[in-house]
Order: structure tokens, then C-alpha cells, then sequence
């Protein structure tokens, strides 16, 4: 016996039926869904280096070595993970190290950690634009930075142009006043 119908029309299928019936998309194109992950995938696979060498040319623009010790306290990583890290970094051309003195970067670390700030710069101005607290969106932006396309980085500099903060505060102040 079939139960009566719910409100919804739902003949007691269960969540997943509502949730396949409320599908208001079509799954996307194989290659295109396979780009995305591919990108994901490269994403993940980059962040990690990103992270170290903007960190590290962060601790050098503030005047400070930079030193396993330190990278490894603000990463929260241990000594040995970052001394992992350190080999790779230099094996990939991204830093040199030399004993008994720091880690610096070579032009293509630097590079990186340009290009990886400004995305970082780019993606903190937008949520904070959207009302997100400058804790918040710090914090956000240190994950989202490396997901996030050249196509929507470029919306969203080009909405922040436009004076997308400004609009979003006025209309705040609308709906609440």
C-alpha cells in the first residue's frame, strides 16, 4: 500500500526524492564538470605551496627572518612538517636556504607570493564589502584565495571599482531604518 501524498506531493519517498524534484539544474557537460575538478584538484594541490611562500616573504617584508621556527608557529605545523616543505619549496626553484641563517626567496617565489597576496587582497575586500567581519573575512579569504578563478577574481575587483561596498552599506541602512 502506497501512503497518502505529503503536502509537497511526495508519496513518502523520503528527503531524497523532495531534494531531486526541487533539481532546478541539469547535471553539467562531463568536460565541463571534470574542468572543475581538475581545477579544484590543482587548487589543492598549490595552496599549501602558496601559503608557505607568501608567509615567508610576508616575515621577510616585516623585517624579520624567516626561520623554520617561526614558519612552523604560524602555520601550526611542527618543525618537521615545514622542514618537509622547505626541501620541496627549494627543489621547485621557490626558496634557498643557507645555514645557520634563514629561508629566502628566489624570483619565482616572490612572484608566487605577489600573485597569491593580491588574489588574498582581492578576495578579503570582497567579503568585507559584503558585510563580513574583518576577522571573518581574513580568515576566509586565507582558504577561498586559492579556489577562486582569474574570471571571478576580475568580478569581483570590478565590483568592488564600481563601489559595491558603498552600495551594500546603503542598502543595509535601507532595510534597517
Amino acid at each position: 500500500m502506497t501512503p497518502p501524498p505529503t503536502p509537497d506531493g511526495n508519496h513518502g519517498a523520503g528527503p531524497a526524492r523532495k531534494v531531486t524534484a526541487q533539481r532546478v539544474q541539469a547535471m553539467p557537460d562531463p568536460d565541463m564538470q571534470s574542468a572543475g575538478f581538475r581545477q579544484a584538484r590543482l587548487a589543492r594541490k598549490t595552496a599549501l605551496i602558496e601559503d608557505y611562500v607568501e608567509l615567508i616573504d610576508d616575515l621577510l617584508n616585516d623585517g624579520q627572518e624567516a626561520r623554520q621556527v617561526d614558519i612552523a608557529a604560524r602555520l601550526g605545523v611542527s618543525q618537521p612538517t615545514v622542514a618537509k616543505m622547505l626541501v620541496r619549496l627549494e627543489a621547485d626553484g621557490l626558496v634557498t636556504r643557507r645555514p645557520y641563517r634563514g629561508i629566502f626567496l628566489t624570483d619565482a617565489g616572490h612572484d608566487m607570493a605577489a600573485q597569491s597576496r593580491k588574489r588574498h587582497h582581492t578576495v578579503e575586500r570582497f567579503l568585507r564589502a559584503l558585510g563580513i567581519s574583518d576577522a571573518n573575512a581574513r580568515i576566509d579569504a586565507e582558504g577561498m584565495e586559492h579556489y577562486v578563478g582569474a574570471e571571478t577574481l576580475a568580478a569581483f575587483s570590478q565590483a568592488l571599482e564600481a563601489g559595491l561596498a558603498d552600495f551594500l552599506v546603503a542598502a543595509r541602512k535601507k532595510r534597517s531604518g
